[in-house]
């Protein structure tokens, strides 16, 4: 698939973007700019300094690029997959509902390219480590080596695709990695596996995409009772074998990309993360040493889903019998009733299975797939797999997931709305890559006519601006230290420079069930700027009910992207045209529009000023829980200054009826 095309930006486009495109042609990678308009851009960072990394310091272990087609099979695109893996149902075909995935669209992703041009922009060469998970065909191939796309074919935009994964080898030997040719061939995992033993490569550690794959096309999934082999032959003239893989339905094979680290930096003695010094691999290969981007599989690895505690409610759907939640797979591969071949919608009946794994990779973003469509055009998307009713049905299993991650209850509390948000999920609530990512309660109290008598946590959808300062924010915010700001020339603190941020200056977010703060803060993963207690993964917020008061509603938001982040693309690229492409077409499709987790509503009763506990009365009770938040904030805040001190007990004292 082709990279995102600057002549191609929808018809909404700013003035600024006519500039932009007329200085700058973007296709692929491939730059043209005129020197002025990078001059300008450039004045805009303020002189900042590219830290001179080098290919070793993104270096990671696992296969290594092999562009010899002769010695290695190369990827091969999923359009080689359509002809018996497509066309028999939107959400149950393998490739319609992968195609439209994050999964699908990975290298198109205009987010992602813009990310990345800035990613190489702070560091050189950084986009090596982000294009080895996003475009593994382009890797594999050795053409990921300038840290751009500016070397990939066509089929290298196809992102992670299904060759890809169903060639990728379990690092691990052991009952789950225990294979089985049908046809008989002896099991090739342990010469793979003791090929890179012998060249040190053999990868330790989750994430980083450090993947093992076998160097011959063969089929690695999780069943063995497949009646017949199809597959044919591969590239180098090889029966295309089907190799029963264990690891495959197993949350370790999600963890090989979905745990991020910058091996850039170490953790140093204080726990601080310092940059290394450059021009070699990391210093141990540790990934819990390495500054933590993401750490989704980190924090299920901790979680008492690892045991399938949870619950069996089928909340994310599938045909589990016991719908008890374990790993990755069953909430973003549940299992349906089909087949995974073309032959299943003529009716042979065993073609069909009862666990046939969704290829859907349904998450929380809400836009990007959409923004593809409406950039491609009809046509064109249409013949790129992006199909309008497939869009549509990606869209909607993104949101019913996104309604299924958390649950939210009201109740009163004196003179405050209690709102209890729980986290139903298998990790952080949110999770996933921080940047412009976050979740909101947008709380609505309304007097006897309905109308509202305060708002909190208001969302813009004309400016796509939040009210955060007026309510609960869920997010994970990153910052630079003093010294990378120094090295860059970039001011220190809160940044979205995700590649040089080497501190984390706010995650709040929700941790999942049966987790420790020490499990936390051990996978690089510390709650900061909150407070949870070992085990606790809901969080309580409490809001002033404000007078005439007698109902109020609440919603929970999530966000993919926010207006601050997709500025913050536009304005600080000055390699290329993607920034600005990703923001036009943000704003071609909603901005990125909250999409609603949670709403609930409650009726107020008229409250006793001081009556904490909510018995009818003001009394020793409720000065015990006046005292026991003392200078903290909420419970016992009755002048509502943000703090509860003398002035609070002279109101409780007054207001005193024994």
């Amino acid at each position: 698939m082709n990279a995102i095309r600057s002549d191609r930006l929808p018809s909404t486009r700013s003035r600024r973007a006519i500039l932009l495109r007329r200085g700058l042609l973007t296709l692929g990678g491939a730059v043209l700019a005129l020197s002025s308009v990078g001059t300008v851009l450039a004045m805009r960072t303020g002189g900042q300094v590219k830290i001179p990394t080098t290919a070793a310091d993104f270096f990671e272990k696992g296969t290594q690029p092999q562009p010899d087609p002769e010695q290695f099979d190369q990827i091969i695109t999923s359009q080689n997959c359509t002809f018996c893996h497509s066309d028999f149902g939107i959400d149950v075909a393998p490739y319609d509902s992968w195609v439209t995935s994050m999964m699908g669209q990975s290298a198109n992703d205009p987010v992602f390219l813009a990310a990345l041009t800035i990613a190489n922009q702070d560091a050189n060469l950084a986009g090596m480590l982000c294009l080895r998970c996003h475009a593994p065909g382009a890797y594999i191939g050795g053409r990921t080596a300038s840290g751009t796309t500016a070397d990939f074919t066509t089929e290298d935009f196809d992102g992670i695709n299904c060759n890809f994964c169903h060639r990728v080898v379990n690092p691990v030997l052991g009952p789950d990695s225990a294979v089985a040719y049908p046809t008989g061939p002896a099991n090739p995992d342990n010469a793979i596996i003791a090929s890179l033993v012998s060249q040190n490569l053999l990868p330790t550690g989750a994430g980083n995409a450090r993947y093992v794959l076998d160097p011959q096309d063969n089929r690695r999934g999780p069943f063995s009772d497949v009646p017949q082999n199809l597959h044919g032959f591969s590239s180098s003239n090889n029966q295309v074998e089907l190799i029963t893989s264990p690891f495959h339905e197993k949350s370790q094979f999600c963890g090989t990309c979905h745990d991020v680290s910058n091996p850039a930096f170490s953790k140093n003695a204080k726990g601080q993360f310092v940059l290394n010094a450059l021009g070699k691999p990391h210093p141990t290969d540790n990934p819990a040493e390495m500054m933590p981007e993401q750490r989704t599989y980190s924090e299920w690895s901790i979680s008492d889903f690892v045991n399938g505690v949870g619950y069996a409610d089928h909340r994310f759907g599938g045909n589990d019998p016991d719908g008890v939640v374990s790993s990755c797979q069953d909430c973003h591969m549940p299992k349906v009733i089909a087949g995974g071949c073309v032959f299943y919608q003529y009716g042979e009946p065993w073609f069909e299975r009862p666990d046939m794994p969704q290829h859907s990779f349904a998450g929380s973003n809400s836009w990007v797939i959409r923004a593809l469509r409406e950039h491609y055009g009809a046509d064109e998307a249409d013949a790129r797999g992006l199909t309008l009713e497939r869009v549509d049905a990606a869209s909607a299993r993104n949101e019913t997931m996104v309604a299924n991650a958390s649950d939210m209850a009201l109740t009163q509390s004196g003179d405050f709305l209690q709102v209890r948000l729980t986290n139903q999920t298998g990790h952080k609530l949110p999770t996933g890559y921080p940047e412009g990512r976050r979740l909101w309660l947008h709380v609505r109290f309304f007097d006897a006519q309905g109308a509202v008598v305060e708002e909190r946590g208001a969302y813009d959808m004309l400016t796509a601006t939040l009210d955060a300062a007026s309510t609960k924010v869920y997010e994970m915010r990153l910052g630079m230290s003093s010294a990378v700001g120094k090295a860059t020339k970039l001011p220190p603190g809160e940044s979205f420079h995700l590649v040089l941020n080497n501190t984390i200056v706010k995650d709040n977010r929700i941790p999942p069930r049966g987790v420790t703060n020490a499990e936390l803060a051990s996978i690089g993963a510390p709650v900061v700027g909150a407070s949870y207690a070992d085990g606790q993964y809901w969080d309580d917020s409490l809001f002033a009910i404000p007078e005439g008061a007698l109902s109020a509603v609440v919603e929970t938001y999530l966000q993919t992207s926010s207006r601050e982040y997709m500025e913050f693309l536009r304005d600080t690229n000055v390699t290329d045209t993607r920034g600005q492409t990703a923001f036009d077409l943000y704003s071609a499709v909603g901005e990125s529009a909250p999409v609603v987790m949670d709403s609930a509503a409650i009726v107020l009763t008229m409250s006793v000023l001081g009556d904490l506990n909510g018995d009818g009365a003001v009394n020793a009770q409720d000065i015990a829980l006046l005292l026991n938040n003392w200078l903290g904030s909420g419970t016992g805040d009755l002048n509502r200054d943000g703090v509860v001190d003398a002035s609070d007990l002279t109101i409780m004292l007054n207001a005193w009826t024994g």
